[in-house]
């Protein structure tokens, strides 16, 4: 019998890493206010400290006390999310108490409300959680649960299978630290 939710919520509460389904890609989680979680994470991943690192939360209304919205911004949120999208918002005083500094400490955070249940459902119950793809810096991301497992072995506490992920490809970036949302190019 694979893991369960529950056995995902107990992992991230003692700062282990789980792998989830997304609407995009297999995603890796720590709890985004856990700083050793997200140096665990970091080293698992084998990327840079500084590298910034997304969240992703459950709902709409937990994007908004993360990051700061301009009106267009709001309007976006509310007509594309959840989905395959991560914002980049400027960081609001909260997130920057509460949230690791190499997630909220650098001038923009990334935010994801995954179109996926069980990482929302995830998120709802574990607090932020990361929404990084699971894999090593520079490799291809996991587009399944098994692809991750054969990545991570033991060093993923859980694997969440719920079954196929979504689209196999990473989610776009748009930038809302302005007065108009963007698309990022990534390279």
């Amino acid at each position: 019998m694979g893991a369960s939710l529950d056995d995902a919520v107990r992992a991230l509460a003692n700062g282990a890493l789980v792998a989830y389904p997304t609407d995009t890609l297999v995603g890796l989680a720590a709890r985004a206010t856990d700083r050793r979680a997200i140096e665990r994470l970091a080293r698992t991943k084998r990327r840079a400290d500084r590298q910034p690192i997304s969240v992703a939360v459950s709902s709409l209304d937990e994007v908004e006390p993360l990051g700061r919205l301009s009106p267009a911004g709001r309007r976006f949120v509310r007509r594309r999310l959840p989905g395959p999208f991560t914002l980049l918002l400027r960081p609001s005083p909260r997130a920057r108490r509460t949230l690791a500094p190499a997630v909220a400490g650098g001038r923009a955070i990334g935010v994801r409300v995954p179109d996926h249940p069980v990482a929302r459902a995830l998120a709802a119950r574990a607090g932020p959680i990361t929404a990084t793809s699971a894999n090593r810096h520079g490799a291809p991301p996991a587009r399944t649960v098994a692809e991750a497992r054969a990545t991570f072995g033991t060093e993923v506490a859980v694997y969440l299978d719920a079954g196929p992920v979504g689209s196999g490809h990473p989610s776009t970036l748009v930038d809302l630290t302005g007065a108009i949302p963007r698309a990022v190019v990534r390279r």
